[in-house]
């Protein structure tokens, strides 16, 4: 019963942060503020000293772990399904091969020189791409907020979406290469579009239902979810089928920001041990961990928006680069993935839970306004 009330208790805070914050903070940053600091004190302040409950305890439950699983499944299949938006335009490649690279790059140095205690060349690979990652939907939302130009957004959008189709590709591609098996199965159960349409089926419904129930079951067996979702998508944009979520957008959000990303998030955040971690990590760790993905990430989007556009000013793709390192939704559900296949240890999830939040912040603590004006006369002209 006491587990039951943590869980309710812990995702009324998230709401009540949601409802405090309300159109000043995007829904992620007021979730991973909670995340970092208020389910911390939460477990130590309260769960450990009142109600003798330790974080293992707290994450036992057989409901729980059914719980994740389909919120990690539904979440996962959303993210992915951008795959069908990808636009391989000029620009877009030209911005997202560097502002993949560089920080790919960074991440397999940082593993092999901070952390060589970690789990071998997928974990250095994992690692490497969560330097890599951008958060689509946040991106998203976060342009929309401040009004970005449409030709500048979409630029930026698509970018992010063919490097995120590039980390996710080569991650399941990279953990499927160590049990071809498991590859099989996702492979040909993504040709399903193919039997629909050969079916006469052309409802949204009948292809984004399959897809949301076979990610939960490839999730769940501990197949690879990842290619088969990247695969389903591939196909329905070779057929140009509209893909469409399960329920209305309202309902949709709610679902999302009310219990699946706040469930992930805590889930993640308990398998943290917080007595330890201080003796587990050093500051050298956990500075690099939150300055060079952020520092790489940067730099490799400026050199990519500098390809793309070289007449652009120096300040424009200053804060375009900010843009383009929000991590947010993608990168959360990326570190549950690692922290779920035992690729990270949990104070390595922390510190990159912290460098996430910092990350998403940046572009509002260093001015949006300023960048959106710019951009708008650069776009006017152009």
């Amino acid at each position: 019963m006491t587990v039951a009330l943590f869980w309710l208790l812990a995702l009324a805070i998230y709401a009540l942060v949601a409802v405090v914050a309300g159109r000043r903070l995007v829904p992620i940053v007021g979730q991973l503020l909670v995340a970092a600091l208020a389910i911390p004190a939460l477990l130590l302040l309260w769960a450990e000293p009142h109600w003798q409950l330790s974080a293992a305890e707290l994450l036992a439950p057989d409901w729980l772990n059914l719980a994740y699983g389909l919120c990690f499944a539904l979440l996962l299949g959303y993210i992915l399904s951008d795959v069908i938006d990808l636009d391989l335009s000029p620009a877009c490649v030209k911005i997202a091969l560097p502002s993949f690279l560089v920080p790919m790059l960074a991440g397999l140095a940082c593993s092999f020189w901070l952390l060589p205690g970690e789990r071998g060349w997928l974990s250095a690979v994992g690692i490497g791409l969560l330097f890599s990652i951008t958060a689509i939907p946040v991106l998203y939302l976060f342009l929309q907020s401040i009004g970005y130009p449409a030709d500048a957004s979409k630029r930026l959008l698509h970018a992010a979406i063919l490097m995120d189709f590039m980390c996710w590709s080569l991650f399941g591609l990279a953990q499927g290469s160590s049990q071809p098996a498991t590859l099989l199965w996702p492979l040909l159960t993504a040709l399903l579009p193919v039997l629909l349409r050969l079916l006469t089926l052309r409802h949204p419904s009948c292809y984004s239902l399959p897809f949301f129930t076979l990610m939960l079951l490839f999730q769940q067996l501990g197949l690879n979810a990842l290619v088969f979702g990247i695969a389903y998508m591939l196909c329905l944009g070779y057929l140009k089928q509209t893909f469409v979520l399960p329920l209305a957008q309202r309902h949709w959000k709610l679902l999302m920001n009310g219990v699946a990303v706040p469930l992930i998030l805590t889930y993640g955040v308990l398998r943290v041990d917080f007595h330890g971690l201080g003796q587990h990590m050093s500051w050298l760790v956990i500075g690099t961990l939150l300055a060079l993905p952020v520092i790489s990430k940067v730099l490799g989007s400026w050199l990519g928006l500098h390809w793309a556009d070289p007449a652009a000013s120096a300040q424009i793709k200053w804060h375009e680069s900010l843009l383009l390192n929000i991590r947010g939704l993608t990168e959360i559900v990326f570190l549950n993935l690692l922290l779920q296949l035992q690729l990270i240890d949990s104070t390595v999830y922390f510190g990159l839970l912290l460098m996430s939040l910092f990350s998403t912040l940046l572009p509002a603590l260093l001015g949006r306004h300023t960048v959106n004006h710019e951009a708008k006369a650069r776009y006017e002209i152009s």
